[in-house]
């Protein structure tokens, strides 16, 4: 399972290029989306290429590939005008092929989620993690700040979050690629 990840795009039409560019050269099996694909908030600067109606026509043109969470600054509109689910608190996948890296055994959840529910702690995102079994991993948002470390609570849990797209808050936008059981970060230039 190939997987590329991102968040936290914040309407961001240039970055949210850049990161259509990455997709079509990964072809990735799908595209995890952890929030906040739209607007800015009220805690953020407005993105100097801030352009939502074009960060819409982007991620809707490879819709059918895209499994999504909803980040907080996600709203009912926000739905309206995006061709795939957006609202979840979280969501899951399995990944068949990978070997837990604590167990030895076949297959792997992947629990995704933005950050401010459900979260490891790390940075700024909510101190509430889920009950995932060893091996899993949580891929999370929010922070803007990238992350692949061992959960603190639950060292048998891999927490994962590819930074920002278009505000990042560690100096540089970046996603994420899941791959062979593995995830590591890619800069977007």
């Amino acid at each position: 399972m190939k997987l590329l990840i991102a968040s936290d795009i914040h309407g961001a039409a240039s970055w949210c290029g850049k990161l259509m560019q990455a997709i079509d050269e990964r072809q990735p099996d799908r595209v995890v989306l952890l929030g906040d694909l739209l607007y800015h908030g009220p805690r953020n600067d407005l993105p100097a290429d801030y352009a939502p109606k074009e960060v819409i026509a982007m991620l809707n043109g490879i819709a059918d590939s895209i499994v999504a969470v909803r980040g907080n600054c996600e709203a009912e509109v926000d739905q309206m005008v995006l061709d795939f689910p957006c609202m979840a608190d979280y969501n899951t996948l399995w990944d068949p092929d990978a070997t837990n890296p604590h167990t030895g055994s076949t297959g792997r959840e992947l629990f995704l989620t933005h950050g401010h529910i459900w979260g490891p702690g790390i940075h700024n995102s909510v101190d509430r993690m889920p009950t995932l079994p060893a091996g899993a991993a949580i891929a999370y948002g929010h922070t803007h700040k990238k992350v692949s470390e061992k959960s603190a609570a639950n060292p048998a849990v891999w927490c994962f979050n590819p930074g920002s797209v278009g505000i990042p808050k560690d100096g540089t936008h970046s996603y994420g690629l899941y791959q062979d059981g593995r995830f590591k970060h890619i800069l977007l230039q």
